[in-house]
């Protein structure tokens, strides 16, 4: 069966897009990926996507699956391993062995977390060291936890944690934050959150169980019994290297969407030039919609 549109992604682009193609009866396959949503699930409170004053993440997320699935898109929970351009059509294998054939195909695979790098994260991962405050952060109440980074994620962790652990501190490689003017103030006016400026972490050291880290710059050590790591994403885009043109860091080079393969599409956090905010990868799957709809004959 040949399909008009194979989305590979659930986050907001993707699944934007699926509600606009599917409104126009094309219906749009989504490949979920290992999990639903994207990344935006794991944040505890958004406060900045119009129409919410303040919402959980995978709350907004499931919402917007449940709209997608009603309007008649096909949700297959699995992850692509490879496509392959067959003609004026494409191939797209997924890890059940199973091959779907479409006319088009959107790429919005989004971003995952990047890893410090450092001795100890390994060993102590899910032991301690966590790139979800939301998702772990209940699992060291009344206790003392670090969060590594400087941007909107990290803020929203260590805000998230100041209400569970005794003690945050927050590691930055610098002396200023990244994150928004609105968030600093509020990380600022929280009384156990402490900021570690001009401070990287060197090592994660622990048991059965992280139990401090060392600081590069200054050689000390913080006792805690958790990490949480924020300091940003890279590209979900092994898939299409060599494929797609990319950009030095791995981010599929698009405009307007429009990829160098006519009939690839991509939108979200996987596209160079992201701003990586849920409203701006919704737009953009709104705009691959309705590329997509004009590449196949029906705009």
């Amino acid at each position: 069966m040949l399909r008009n549109t194979v989305i590979i992604g659930s986050g907001p682009a993707g699944l934007t897009a699926a509600i606009y193609l599917a409104r126009s009866g094309m219906v749009p396959v989504v490949i979920s990926g290992e999990k639903p949503g994207g990344q935006l699930c794991n944040m505890d409170v958004i406060e900045n996507f119009p129409g919410f004053e303040a919402i959980n993440g995978a709350e907004l997320m499931v919402r917007v699956l449940t709209q997608a699935e009603k309007l008649g898109t096909e949700l297959v929970y699995e992850t692509v391993q490879r496509v392959v351009k067959n003609g004026d059509t494409f191939e797209i294998s997924l890890s059940s062995g199973e091959t779907l054939q479409s006319r088009t195909v959107l790429v919005s695979t989004g971003a995952r977390h990047k890893h410090l790098g450092v001795p100890g994260e390994k060993e102590f991962t899910n032991k301690g060291v966590s790139w979800c405050a939301t998702c772990d952060g209940a699992l060291y109440r009344g206790k003392k936890v670090a969060v590594v980074g400087g941007g909107n994620t990290a803020v929203a962790e260590a805000l998230f944690l100041s209400h569970i652990a005794e003690k945050v501190y927050l590691i930055h490689r610098r002396d200023t934050l990244r994150a928004e003017e609105v968030m600093q103030k509020k990380l600022f006016g929280t009384g156990n959150v402490e900021c570690v400026w001009n401070e990287e972490v060197s090592e994660i050291l622990g048991d059965d169980r992280v139990n401090s880290v060392r600081l590069k710059n200054s050689g000390k050590s913080l006792s805690v019994s958790a990490v949480f790591i924020a300091v940003g994403t890279s590209p979900s885009s092994e898939i299409f290297n060599g494929i797609l043109k990319l950009d030095p860091e791995g981010y599929i080079v698009a405009t307007e969407t429009e990829t160098s393969v006519p009939g690839i599409f991509s939108a979200g956090d996987v596209v160079s030039g992201s701003v990586k905010q849920a409203v701006y990868a919704a737009g953009q799957g709104c705009l691959a919609s309705q590329r997509i709809e004009k590449y196949l004959g029906c705009r």
